[in-house]
């Protein structure tokens, strides 16, 4: 696949052979604009991300055959119907380059682009499914109708078992070996006879899958073999960064400017942090201005002074709050010489007046706090005692708490937050977090209509003050 900067050719028509799902055995010999490149990778990530969010919370594959439907609706469609092809198989290959690179990368990129065919495969009408089985060209077999009238009481026993409609006469069944069909085999779903598995036309999905699993653990392989020793030095000044930094992108709103509440007041930062601040930013406020330790501010002006700035805290105030918290440490002349400048950095008023967005939880995740530190993702960082203990702090429940331990325990930190703001906020969150200030604005958006309701005239006010922020079981600290 060459990278140009000129305008790519088409090489599909509309009735290519391969128009619904591609196998992806090799890469195409296409021209693709490089702004094509990353543009197609990112729509391609938003529903690998999307299927490995919904995978997490365990999802019926009936609700997962809706989300991927949805999910490749929403973002893999080309304006040129005619391109949708050459879009699917150019984000293949390019991610396939992006997650090559480490073993980590690979398993997750296995896993889910191997969840995304099986679903689309589903989708699929029964001329195609049967398309793409000759085009895998895969062991299997057709049973005649004797071999079928002679196995049909023990496919209906099968079929019994797992309250599936018995097979009749003119159903359609495959003898494969049945070591391609393990998932099968592991369930307990399938004949088997002299070391043959019958599948029905329902299950050949296992066969497929199997087969593309296998096929894409292999390319992964040799994809990381030429990027380490021919492709990485040959593109680093132009792919090379793309592609490591692709693995890395958070692919929703960047924060840099507030746009749904306006600003916010410095006196409104207490109760705000206890009402709606995530775990990693409660935290640091806790650590750094209620307690009023001075170690790291570096990290500080860095991670808290951009999500402060993107909840809302002009920069004006933003100065005079962390000079009145650390100006007893190290004095109003010192704090305005050596810290006031990162601040205002941080509001693209210093340097290459760069306005700087803040962090997601993915670069929050990735980063590795030093002894004595307290940046970082507290679901990944923290023991287990002391993440139990800061849910608690936050109102979680017992049952919801092991609900989060359990997602910290499978490396599923986003989706541990996303039920920790689900149990604080007694409210479903779908769209799961993904960025520090997304939490902020969901809490906002949940509690602000309660404080509005308080400053309407009514006869108990005794009875309205329940619902003001600081008195929800869910700001306590």
């Amino acid at each position: 696949m060459e990278i140009v900067r000129s305008q790519r050719s088409r090489t599909n028509t509309p009735n290519d052979s391969v128009s619904t799902l591609p196998l992806y055995r090799y890469a195409p010999q296409l021209e693709v604009r490089l702004e094509d490149f990353e543009v197609f990778a990112m729509d391609r990530l938003r529903v690998l991300k999307g299927i490995s969010d919904a995978l997490a919370r365990g999802k019926r594959p009936e609700e997962m055959e809706n989300l991927v439907r949805d999910l490749w609706k929403a973002n893999m469609r080309h304006p040129e119907a005619s391109e949708d092809v050459n879009k699917d198989i150019i984000s293949h290959f390019v991610l396939r380059l992006v997650y090559c690179r480490t073993e980590d990368l690979r398993k997750w990129f296995l896993s889910m682009e191997t969840a995304l065919y099986r679903y689309r495969f589903l989708l699929g009408s029964s001329e195609a499914k049967r398309a793409l089985m000759e085009e895998f060209d895969l062991p299997c077999k057709a049973i005649s109708r004797t071999e079928f009238e002679n196995a049909k009481e023990k496919l209906e026993q099968v079929a019994r078992s797992f309250d599936q409609p018995l097979p009749t006469a003119d159903a359609i069944f495959y003898k494969v070996p049945f070591e391609e069909v393990p998932e099968l085999v592991a369930g307990r779903r399938v004949y088997i006879h002299k070391g043959h598995a019958y599948v029905a036309m329902h299950q050949v999905v296992s066969l497929v899958v199997t087969q593309f699993r296998s096929n894409l653990s292999k390319a992964l392989i040799l994809t990381n073999r030429k990027w380490t020793s021919t492709i990485r030095e040959q593109e680093k000044d132009r792919l090379t960064p793309i592609v490591e930094a692709l693995s890395m992108s958070y692919l929703g709103p960047d924060y840099s400017q507030t746009k749904e509440f306006g600003e916010i007041s410095i006196k409104d930062l207490d109760q705000l942090a206890r009402s709606s601040f995530p775990l990693c930013m409660r935290h640091l406020f806790d650590k750094y201005v209620f307690r009023r330790l001075f170690t790291f501010l570096l990290s500080l002006t860095l991670c808290v002074s951009l999500y402060a700035k993107g909840v809302g805290l002009r920069m004006e105030d933003a100065l005079a709050f962390w000079k009145a918290e650390f100006s007893h440490k190290v004095g109003a002349e010192r704090f305005d010489k050596e810290y006031a400048y990162s601040i205002r950095h941080n509001y693209g008023k210093e340097g290459k007046r760069t306005d700087y967005t803040p962090y997601s939880c993915q670069k929050i995740i990735s980063s590795t706090p030093g002894v004595g530190d307290h940046h970082g993702c507290p679901y990944r960082h923290f023991s287990e005692e002391n993440l139990r203990a800061a849910l608690g702090r936050m109102g979680v429940g017992s049952r919801a708490m092991e609900d989060v331990v359990d997602k910290v325990r499978n490396r599923h930190y986003q989706l541990a937050c996303t039920l920790t703001f689900e149990a604080v906020h007694s409210s479903s969150c779908d769209a799961g977090i993904n960025h520090p200030n997304q939490y902020f604005s969901d809490s906002h958006k949940i509690l602000q209509p309660k404080v509005q309701i308080v400053g309407q005239p009514h006869s108990d006010q005794a009875e309205m003050a329940k619902f003001r922020p600081s008195n929800l079981q869910t700001c306590k600290s």
